[in-house]
């Protein structure tokens, strides 16, 4: 069991554990900063359990769903294997990864910004254990939904009418030793990405098109359209928190957050044969790069309208300044994405969870704010930013048709 967990260990953080050298001093720097900035929130200790059980479990599914683990299983599975000591070598090892590299990122500002005591510590490691034992035991469920359904509304429902009693985490104790008698009894080819290896059987067309690679791509990753499905929601409830400001110039700032949505601005550096093609077969940048400019622009104006008609639900007030505003904001949010992706790839990743967590994906919700703070201060060069809009709008339109096909 010891051999398949550092097996599993090193693929994750490196023959010598040199993504762990990189990431916990940056962890260490963010505690530091924000303790000595003496910066305090109160913070109640449910809200922090359920802070770190959803950050821990997102993350978690997220490295059990990795097409990169799924090639790396197959290799496992062609040796003689005890499904016991592979079922939890595995969970181990990506419960260490999740925890060292993700979480710990969520930790270090937890303990800087807020107090806390010894018991909320040890009550935050059993949500940390009990949101990684169950994930694994979820996924492993994955085919029978309704089973998974019950079970995660049961601990909803724990978080929810238990939080402030004295037996809250005992319950989350019990739970975990149950998902660990589940685990014992599990099938380890239940983890098997088996979807990831094999080839998709699609359709043969005469001429490629990159729409439809781009959507054939999205029906084969359900997790990137569930972020996307996310943003849309953030979209209908972000509204109530912006009209508490009582100004019109935080519509910019709505429409500069909706650009966080990671998955769809990444799909050159998660493919890696993709970028290579289109980096050495002739006339491929432009005949890529524009339509999948156009792409995000289409998925952040989604968003950007959902939220312009939760607006007018709740404040009646939405103005066509305030339309030309999204569209400017989906597109310049766009370019730069696509121009990030092109420049700026992000390499040496390990799984897709690397991908959704780089620091890369906040450059461009943080030009957008920038953006919304100069739209706000200067409200009389509205039109001017207009004008570019409609010549950025005219240029990527007929590039796409020219390099369409």
């Amino acid at each position: 069991m010891k051999m398949i967990f550092k097996a599993f260990v090193k693929k994750l953080f490196g023959a010598k554990y040199e993504s762990l050298a990189r990431t916990l001093p940056i962890y260490l720097i963010i505690f530091w900063g924000l303790s000595i900035a003496n910066w305090r929130v109160q913070i109640a200790p449910f809200i922090r359990y359920l802070m770190v059980s959803t950050f821990t479990a997102g993350v978690m599914w997220q490295a059990l769903s990795s097409e990169e683990h799924g090639i790396h299983m197959q290799n496992m599975f062609m040796l003689p294997f005890d499904s016991h000591e592979l079922i939890f070598s595995y969970i181990a090892a990506l419960g260490v990864y999740t925890i060292l590299t993700k979480t710990a990122a969520l930790l270090a500002i937890l303990l800087a910004v807020s107090v806390w005591s010894l018991a909320e510590i040890w009550g935050s490691a059993v949500c940390l254990i009990n949101a990684i034992l169950m994930t694994a035991a979820i996924y492993s469920l994955k085919k029978y939904w309704y089973v998974s359904s019950l079970w995660v509304g049961a601990i909803i429902a724990i978080f929810l009418l238990f939080r402030e009693k004295p037996w809250f985490l005992l319950a989350l104790i019990v739970n975990s030793i149950f998902t660990v008698i589940f685990l014992q009894r599990a099938d380890g080819y239940t983890f098997y990405l088996q979807d990831s290896i094999k080839s998709h059987a699609v359709k043969r067309h005469k001429h490629g098109s990159v729409w439809r690679y781009l959507f054939r791509y999205l029906k084969y990753h359900k997790n990137y359209l569930m972020n996307t499905v996310i943003m849309w929601c953030v979209a209908v409830i972000l509204p109530n928190f912006l009209k508490q400001m009582g100004s019109l110039f935080v519509v910019p700032i709505g429409f500069a957050i909706l650009s966080l949505n990671t998955p769809i601005c990444i799909l050159l550096s998660c493919d890696l044969d993709l970028e290579q093609a289109i980096r050495f077969l002739p006339g491929q940048k432009k005949a890529f790069c524009m339509p999948y400019c156009l792409f995000i622009f289409l998925c952040n104006m989604a968003a950007n309208v959902i939220f312009l008609f939760s607006w007018n639900c709740q404040n009646s007030n939405v103005t066509v300044l305030m339309v030309a505003t999204g569209v400017f904001f989906a597109l310049q949010s766009a370019i730069l994405s696509v121009l990030l992706e092109w420049f700026f790839p992000i390499r040496g990743w390990e799984i897709e969870s690397d991908l959704w967590h780089h620091p890369r994906k906040y450059i461009v919700p943080i030009i957008m704010l920038f953006l919304a703070g100069m739209v706000g201060a200067l409200p009389k060069q509205m039109p001017l930013l207009i004008t570019l809009l409609a010549i950025e709008i005219i240029i990527l339109v007929f590039a796409c048709w020219r390099y369409s096909e």
